[in-house]
């Protein structure tokens, strides 16, 4: 699932190379947090937040398959 955020984020912002994704459990979650540059921090939340709800519906889909719950946090 890192690697479908990471994807989905390199093609959304301007500054590629500051995408990062980190992953680590907590209790029977996966907590996927999404690193970008601070300038491209708009573009991946969108307006009202559209974006980032779009991505974390394709994450609950991807979690749900796997059976596993999946959360998206972008880092500050």
């Amino acid at each position: 699932m890192t690697e479908l955020v990471d994807y989905l984020a390199r093609r959304l912002v301007d500054e590629r190379d500051a995408v990062r994704v980190e992953s680590y459990a907590r209790e029977d979650e996966v907590v996927l947090r999404l690193h970008v540059a601070p300038a491209d921090r708009g573009k991946v939340i969108g307006r009202q937040g559209r974006i980032v709800r779009a991505l974390r519906t394709v994450l609950r889909a991807a979690g749900g398959r796997a059976r596993r719950r999946v959360l998206l946090e972008i880092a500050d």
